[in-house]
């Protein structure tokens, strides 16, 4: 069991236009097992992997929303993290709030209009097992301005970068302690339309690239990316049924 340190990506969770469809679809492709709360969380639903959450899901919550998963980073003090953020030229969305005895949450925009969150864990510590098959393994801001976001994200979480290239494109690895937590990709060439905002994609892991985009089209997902291989891993990225878009990472041994 791993619970994730502050500054470090520890939850993601649907918003979703059809909630039961959507557990369809994560069940079957990830093997994940669908706990459903009560009204008091507004039937809120956790995703367990081997009896761990993994990631969570509910309902579109206002009018003109799209299905979309969101990325949370964890935090010692919710409260503090909105400080730094509006210090740093970020907007605070949703101002920090309780979330019954789970934890208190707070969202956010970076400077450029990405959207991201914060999780400071009490009951619900977040997910606790991250990088093997069905978990989350990677997280990645997809930016038009490298350094801007550095200088955010630096100011907010404390991390370290060290600058590398993807694809012949920029890419910042973003490090704690040395440690990687997330990246940076730029968005730049045919394959970013102009019109798609800033954002962070989420990986989840898998143990073959190729045959889990299979089966997500077989599902009714949709293909956005094709498998790709990188140094060191190989990716694709997907649409469920809902338009929601994610990645799944094979990482080479």
């Amino acid at each position: 069991m791993t619970v994730a340190s502050p500054g470090v990506p520890n939850w993601v969770d649907l918003a979703t236009a059809d909630l039961d469809d959507a557990i369809r679809f994560y069940t079957e492709l990830f093997g994940w097992t669908a706990e459903i709360s009560g009204d008091e969380l507004g039937g809120y639903t956790t995703f367990l992997l081997n009896g761990l959450p993994v990631a969570g899901a509910g309902p579109l919550f206002g009018e003109g929303q799209v299905s979309a998963w969101s990325t949370y980073f964890s935090a010692s003090d919710a409260d503090a993290v909105a400080g730094w953020v509006e210090a740093a030229y970020g907007t605070v969305l949703v101002p920090p709030f309780d979330v019954g005895d789970q934890g208190r949450m707070a969202a956010f925009l970076d400077p450029a209009g990405a959207p991201f969150s914060v999780w400071e864990p009490r009951a619900m510590r977040g997910a606790e097992v991250f990088g093997i098959p069905g978990a989350l393994t990677w997280s990645e801001l997809n930016t038009r301005d490298l350094e801007g976001a550095a200088g955010f994200y630096g100011a907010v979480f404390g991390w370290q970068f060290r600058r590398t290239r993807i694809g012949g494109l920029p890419y910042l690895l973003c490090e704690l302690e040395q440690a990687p937590v997330a990246g940076f990709q730029l968005m730049a060439g045919d394959n970013w339309p102009v019109d798609l905002p800033p954002h962070w994609q989420i990986h989840f892991a898998v143990g073959d690239c190729d045959g889990a985009v299979d089966h997500a089209v077989q599902l009714g997902g949709r293909l956005l990316h094709p498998p790709t291989t990188i140094p060191g891993a190989r990716y694709a990225v997907l649409a469920d049924p809902q338009g929601a878009s994610f990645a799944i990472l094979h990482k080479h041994r």
